[in-house]
């Protein structure tokens, strides 16, 4: 058994600031006392300790609150992403079973009609039961589910423990470090992985949350250069935003800043050295919903001299390369206690692990010194001619044309070559298509060269930024 966190925290540093959110702070024993309020107050509308409920608002302080109120009564959260079609959502409750959805007022729309929900705003008015808040957690107990973004068939609702969270949180303070005026800019959504575990490692650590219910990049930006924030998590898109900021700005990032750590995918190359010019420390970081966040992160001493990797997994983890080719590239395994115990719903009876091992679908390679490259999704890999093809290896030639902002690539059906791969690009400046075959000429073999390039105003995503490229085919 492990203390209750939010009790904890507030019986630990209770005047410490926990939150902050445009302009307003709260201490994290107004947290604490906010969400037992909440919690007395769900449990007068019938909500019980261990019940499975669904959770759907944007990033506010209203939503974290809730959160920490669903924690004290031991609830399973199934994090709704609000970017989802009725459908989508649909489907998650019907799995889930999710006995009720709490939801924003402002999100009521996104729901079907048919389906038991609570507003929030009628939660915060309700009368209070007198309730008895729960000391102690069991390391097994499931905190949250979030579903997978469903790259084959059904999304699958997997469950993150307390042991989970707790394990990653604790890795990641081993690999980072600690400081009690460490103060966490969170700008991605809390219902994905990356946000909520931003959350956890606040109660575990005592750190502020600088929260954000969009991303803001002129305002992060600030915040940045001013030294407001020490730490950030972005994915490649958010980060080449802020780059292009304080590069127009001719700005650098404040010596208070700490480190921006950048998952969801490889980052290109090119990003990491305009970063370095910048000040900016990035490490980039490898992670899933199945492992309650990071996996492995390269640690800031290497930050240069293994750019490009992800890192050496943290303390408590393990990672090996399934069946690699000549190259010594295969899929990614990983054990360790932060994987998930395994699904819900349709998939409970699916084991998430074979002999302990995560099967993660990527695809990477362990260098000499057991440094992780990540080179891409196995399901994204495109096969032409026998050749295997990585769609960020592409992407990442067309981002380092300075006309390109974004770029996703895709493979599809060949008559004499099986596959081919096309590109999708958004513009920063005007340029021919032509212009842009040339210049991946310079840096790709013949049959790595997109067949077609085509130009749009902007590219599918998730909603965590995450390039969803299976869309693009679409």
């Amino acid at each position: 058994m492990y203390p209750n966190w939010i009790l904890q925290r507030a019986y630990l540093t209770p005047l410490r600031n926990a939150l902050t959110y445009n302009e307003q702070t709260w201490t994290f024993q107004q947290l604490n006392e906010l969400s037992i309020q909440r919690a007395s107050q769900l449990t007068a509308l019938g909500i019980k300790q261990g019940d499975r409920i669904a959770i759907m608002g944007p990033s506010k302080p209203a939503l974290v609150i809730m959160i920490y109120a669903c924690m004290h009564l031991q609830c399973e959260m199934v994090m709704l992403n609000r970017r989802l079609s009725q459908a989508e959502i649909a489907y998650q409750l019907e799995d889930s079973e999710a006995v009720v959805v709490l939801i924003a007022d402002e999100d009521i729309e996104k729901l079907p009609s048919y389906v038991p929900h609570l507003l929030f705003s009628a939660i915060e008015k309700g009368t209070e039961a007198s309730i008895e808040i729960t000391k102690e957690w069991s390391l097994h107990q499931t905190t949250s589910i979030m579903y997978t973004s469903g790259t084959t068939g059904f999304p699958k609702g997997v469950r993150q423990t307390v042991g989970n969270h707790q394990a990653s949180a604790t890795s990641s303070v081993l690999n980072i470090g600690l400081q009690a005026e460490d103060a966490w800019l969170c700008a991605v959504p809390l219902f994905h992985i990356s946000g909520f575990s931003i959350l956890v490692r606040s109660l575990l650590y005592g750190n502020k949350v600088h929260l954000y219910d969009y991303f803001d990049v002129e305002a992060i930006s600030q915040n940045i250069i001013d030294g407001d924030v020490t730490h950030m998590s972005v994915v490649a898109v958010t980060l080449e935003r802020i780059l292009h900021t304080l590069e127009q700005r001719k700005a650098q990032a404040s010596s208070q800043f700490k480190l921006m750590l950048a998952g969801g995918g490889p980052v290109p190359v090119e990003y990491l050295k305009r970063a370095q010019a910048l000040h900016l420390a990035v490490a980039q970081t490898y992670g899933m919903t199945e492992t309650s966040s990071q996996t492995a992160t390269l640690a800031s001493e290497d930050a240069m001299s293994k750019i490009g990797s992800a890192g050496k997994p943290l303390f408590f983890n393990q990672i090996r390369i399934a069946e690699p080719n000549i190259n010594g590239e295969g899929e990614i395994c990983i054990r360790g206690p932060h994987v998930t115990p395994g699904y819900i719903g349709r998939f409970a009876q699916k084991s998430a692990t074979i002999d302990g091992w995560l099967y993660t679908g990527d695809i990477g390679y362990l260098d000499d010194e057991g440094y992780l490259f990540v080179i891409d999704r196995r399901a994204d890999l495109i096969i032409s001619g026998g050749e295997n093809i990585y769609p960020a290896e592409i992407e990442n030639v067309l981002l380092t044309h300075p006309a390109v902002k974004e770029a996703g690539v895709c493979g599809i059906e060949d008559e004499e070559w099986g596959q081919v791969p096309i590109a999708f690009v958004v513009l920063k400046d005007q340029i021919q298509i032509d212009q842009l075959l040339a210049f991946c000429q310079k840096f790709l073999a013949r049959y790595k060269i997109p067949k077609k390039i085509i130009i749009t105003d902007e590219l599918p995503r998730n909603g965590a930024n995450k390039l969803l490229r299976r869309k693009l085919k679409q």
